[in-house]
């Protein structure tokens, strides 16, 4: 045998574990692939896994329930009475009636089961949605219309109106011609104000393709109604004022608890990544708390700023407004963006705080319990101190608002830069339709609070002074779903609140939103 024809080893695998090998890899295959067809699973959220303990094998004596555990006797009616003389007082000493600390709020009936609130919630979600989807469908065209060109900062086409449905017969121009009398007399205003799917008892509803990441923001008896073609982008762009040269800082991420120090521990300081840390940490509120009295299917840690405030900005997230009552007064509020919060002198849509500071630290006692801090202290109320507040407001007076390329040093329009539709549009706003009065450039608002008096166009009665704000669309109530109308909605008469006279054929937005 020559150096050639040396012996190998044989290491070639035997033909019945060869088969068994492929049939496992192509099982495997399978699998992985039935997989991915299915939906993906939300990213990781802290929040919930703080919220939502995992369930265990019981193995350990201590964990089995026992006929103690499972016993009635824990049920308040089952308490023995401290003394008999009660039988001779009056309802033999016990509560009979509805007990605040007890009974969710909106109960029935008093002792009503937390359990039978929620399965009655969840039978009529389907009506209260059909219900809302007609409204919307008679008011609006909900098949939205994209500009070819103008985009939000992130990419997302900017819809464009009118989505109105006029009356029949009726047209813009017509209605241009008529005065306030005449249209409240017709009927045909074509903007009443939208209303929350459940008035009462109203709260804080978020759109689906949040829900979709943040599944503990689902409530029970409401979804959102608005499609989500016209809402701003998600996740929006953020912007910083000390970092301008870094454009959109969000890497197209939502900011939240468990990304935020991973993004911004090179960008902010110690105090102001504080600050963001408590933006996105959760309270409890309203709708969403870890007592029966809720509107999540589980108990809740709560929400956090940054649930509402998406990137220091929006996406359409709406409540009730927290200055009104009774309940059937208060109207629907969409979340305002913050961008730009540093120029602001006065704060909220219609209390008129002061500083950021204050607008920070009432906003929890006031919009996440709607008014009322009886209910929060029942539900989980926390004191925000002031050595944590300034810290929260110095990160939202660092928001920016978006690069505007098209504007001046002034918050004028470029005319070299400026498209023909542009230039007409802030002819408009700046001339004819005096819109510059309560929104002037370079910033686009007065530090003042206006009074548009719907009520003199339909039979609602009026929103009373509402800050300026400078936001498209308008925040005020959800109804308006485009920039276009934005302009155009205090015009149906030809007038707007200043006094212009024709309708508004506004251009482009020029500041991307």
């Amino acid at each position: 045998m020559n150096r050639h024809s040396a012996r190998i080893p044989d290491s070639r695998i035997p033909w019945g574990s060869l088969k068994l090998l492929l049939a496992l890899l192509l099982t495997g295959s399978v699998a992985a692939a039935a997989e991915d067809k299915k939906s993906p699973r939300p990213p990781h959220d802290a929040v919930t896994e703080a919220q939502e303990p995992r369930t265990v094998p019981i193995e350990r004596p201590e964990q089995k329930k026992t006929d103690h555990d499972r016993s009635d006797i824990f049920k308040a009616h089952k308490a023995k009475p401290s003394s008999p003389v009660f039988e001779n007082q009056p309802r033999d000493g016990k509560i009979t009636g509805f007990d605040f600390y007890r009974d969710p709020l909106g109960a029935e009936k008093p002792m009503q089961e937390p359990e039978e609130i929620m399965k009655k919630d969840i039978a009529a979600k389907p009506k209260v949605m059909e219900t809302q989807r007609k409204l919307l469908e008679r008011r609006y065209h909900l098949k939205p219309k994209q500009d070819p060109e103008a985009k939000m900062s992130r990419g997302k086409p900017l819809a464009v109106g009118p989505t109105a449905r006029l009356s029949e017969g009726m047209t813009w121009e017509r209605l241009s011609g008529q005065s306030p009398e005449e249209i409240k007399k017709q009927g045909i205003f074509p903007y009443p104000s939208l209303p929350h799917l459940l008035q009462s008892p109203g709260g804080m509803v978020f759109p689906q393709i949040q829900i979709d990441m943040f599944p503990r923001l689902e409530r029970v008896d409401v979804d959102f109604d608005l499609p989500e073609a016209f809402l701003p982008e998600f996740p929006p762009a953020m912007f910083l004022s000390n970092r301008p040269e870094l454009g959109d800082v969000s890497r197209g991420e939502v900011i939240s608890i468990n990304n935020y120090y991973a993004l911004f521990k090179d960008i902010l300081t110690p105090v102001q990544l504080d600050g963001l840390r408590m933006l996105l940490t959760p309270f409890p509120q309203e709708e969403f708390n870890p007592t029966d009295d809720r509107k999540s299917l589980h108990p809740s840690l709560g929400v956090t700023c940054f649930d509402c405030h998406v990137n220091g900005h929006t996406t359409g997230q709406f409540h009730l407004n927290p200055d009104t009552r009774p309940e059937e007064r208060r109207i629907r509020l969409d979340s305002p963006s913050i961008r730009g919060v540093f120029n602001q002198q006065i704060h909220s849509s219609k209390r008129s705080l002061r500083s950021i500071e204050d607008f920070t630290e009432f906003e929890q006692r006031t919009a996440y319990f709607n008014g009322d801090p009886i209910r929060a202290m029942k539900k989980g109320f926390q004191e925000l101190p002031r050595s944590v507040v300034p810290h929260m407001a110095q990160f939202q007076n660092m928001l920016d608002f978006p690069p505007a390329p098209k504007l001046d040093l002034t918050g004028r329009l470029d005319s070299e830069k400026a498209n023909d539709a542009e230039k007409r549009g802030e002819k408009l706003f700046f001339g004819k339709a005096k819109c510059a009065v309560c929104h002037p450039a370079p910033f686009y608002l007065d530090h003042q609070m206006h009074d548009l008096h719907m009520e003199r166009f339909l039979d609602e009665p009026g929103d009373g002074p509402i800050k300026s704000l400078r936001s498209c669309p308008l925040p005020r109530s959800g109804w308006l779903s485009t920039c276009r109308l934005s302009s155009r909605w205090a015009r149906p008469s030809g007038r707007c609140a200043a006094g212009s006279q024709g309708p508004c054929t506004a251009g482009r937005a020029s500041r991307p939103v």
